[in-house]
C-alpha cells in the first residue's frame, strides 16, 4: 500500500506543481509608474600630457620617513643607481630623480610616484623599495624594472639606461660561462 501510494504521489508532482501556478496576471487599470531613466553618466576623458605634467607638478613631492635609517651598505648602493628618464619596453619610461636626503629616491612612472631607499639584496641586484605603497625598482646589471608589490605586477618592464645597454650588447657578444657546464680541462703539468 506504501509503495502504491509513493508511485501516485511521484507520478503526480508534477501536476501538483502546475495547479499551484495562477494563470496570467490581467493587467490592472492603473498601470505601474515607469522608472525614470537615469541620467547618462559622461565617460571619462583621458588626461593629456600636458594635464598629467601639471598634475604632477602640482603634487607636492613625498618627503622620506625620517623613522627609515640607512646604514653605509644602503648608502654604498644608493651611488650606483642609475638615474634620469629610464626608458622601457612598450613606450613606457620610469623617472629617477634623487631626492636631497641622501639614500632616497623619487621613482616616477605615469601617475605613479614612490618614494624609494636602497634594501639590501642577497643576490647582488640593486633594489629600492616603497614600504608605504608597496613598490620596488629592481635594478640588474642588463635591465630594470618596476613592480607593484601591492598589485602583484610589473608596471614597467626590461627598463634600460645607457649602461645597462652597453651592459645587454656586451653579454650577446662575450656570453658569461653556464654554471651547469663542466669547467673546461686543464692541462697536464709535467
Amino acid at each position: 500500500m506504501k509503495l502504491l501510494l509513493a508511485t501516485c504521489l511521484i507520478a503526480l508532482a508534477p501536476a501538483l506543481a502546475l495547479a499551484q501556478t495562477t494563470p496570467a496576471a490581467k493587467p490592472s487599470a492603473k498601470a505601474a509608474p515607469k522608472p525614470k531613466a537615469a541620467k547618462p553618466v559622461p565617460a571619462k576623458k583621458a588626461l593629456s600630457a600636458g594635464a598629467r605634467q601639471a598634475i604632477e607638478e602640482a603634487t607636492p613631492i613625498e618627503e622620506p620617513d625620517p623613522s627609515i635609517k640607512l646604514n653605509e651598505a644602503d648608502l654604498a648602493t644608493a651611488k650606483r643607481v642609475y638615474t634620469g628618464e629610464i626608458p622601457c619596453e612598450l613606450g613606457a619610461n620610469v623617472k629617477v630623480t634623487p631626492l636631497r636626503r641622501d639614500g632616497f629616491f623619487l621613482v616616477v612612472n605615469r601617475l605613479n610616484r614612490f618614494v624609494m631607499h636602497p634594501v639590501e639584496s642577497r643576490t647582488g641586484a640593486i633594489r629600492l623599495e616603497d614600504p608605504a605603497r608597496g613598490a620596488m625598482w629592481l635594478q640588474l646589471g642588463n635591465k630594470s624594472m618596476l613592480m607593484s608589490q601591492k598589485q602583484g605586477q610589473r608596471l614597467a618592464d626590461e627598463c634600460q639606461s645607457p649602461e645597462q645597454s652597453a651592459f645587454a650588447d656586451n653579454l650577446k657578444k662575450n656570453p658569461m660561462p653556464s654554471i651547469l657546464e663542466p669547467a673546461p680541462a686543464k692541462p697536464a703539468s709535467n
